[in-house]
């Protein structure tokens, strides 16, 4: 019995490896269809008697515009092209700002670890979730490049009630295609990452307002992003 067992969870561990380096190398050239998160919020929809919503359009990372780029990665991951898909730093800085009484709570994941989550996992705090994540994680940093990474992201992550993706957002808040954003409202998008269902792109209160102008500022003062190096700043003029 204990030998059925033994070999049972052995193969479990095999496959499930085979299976999950094969979905990350097919994601590596593949557009991600839906996500499992796309299909939780369906259900919860549909459980609480709502009409279901859901939206995806999913578009090319040069179809996106690079103010929508610049800002997500201001708002939620300022090392993402220079880290291995882990922010040591950040994660440091969030824990010692969650120990604070009455802190806004704050996470340290990066765009890797995000999207590590919501392409192949399932929202949760768990040591298990966690510890899936992170190997996911490694996989996609191992496999994918920078720009990958943040094509999926942008085409996967909540971005509204049943919106997903830069383009269903961009139409959704906006009424224009992703390419078409401009550095305020791409900043108004990536500033309601943290909770996409409370916060809202437009008409927000003074939180999103103050952020979405630090954003915005963000945007506007750097130059090209470096997929090999880190974000240029911009260069003066001369006179």
């Amino acid at each position: 019995m204990i030998r059925k067992l033994f070999r049972f969870l052995l193969k479990a561990i095999i496959y499930f490896f085979i299976f999950s380096i094969a979905s990350v190398i097919l994601f590596r050239f593949v557009p991600v269809p839906y996500t499992p998160l796309m299909f939780i919020r369906m259900y919860e929809q549909m459980k609480a008697g709502e009409s279901i919503t859901l939206k995806h359009n999913w578009v090319p990372l040069n179809e996106i515009n690079v103010n929508l780029q610049k800002a997500v990665i201001a708002s939620e991951d300022g090392n993402f092209i220079s880290h291995n898909g882990f922010d040591m730093k950040a994660i440091e800085k969030a824990m010692k700002n969650n120990e604070k009484k009455n802190a806004r709570i704050k996470g340290g994941s990066t765009i890797s670890q995000q999207t590590a989550k919501n392409v192949f996992l399932w929202p949760g705090r768990s040591y298990i979730r966690k510890g899936f994540e992170a190997y996911f994680t490694v996989l996609i940093e191992l496999i994918w490049p920078k720009e990958r990474i943040l094509e999926v992201y942008l085409n996967s992550i909540e971005m509204g009630k049943g919106i997903y993706g830069a383009e269903a957002a961009s139409y959704y808040w906006f009424n224009k295609q992703a390419k078409h954003l401009s550095p305020s409202e791409a900043a108004s998008i990536a500033v309601i990452l943290p909770n996409p269902r409370k916060y809202k792109a437009t008409g927000s209160g003074p939180y999103i307002n103050k952020r979405r102008s630090l954003i915005t500022k963000y945007v506007n003062n750097f130059g090209p992003l470096d997929f090999d190096g880190n974000i240029e700043k911009k260069k003066p003029k001369k006179k």
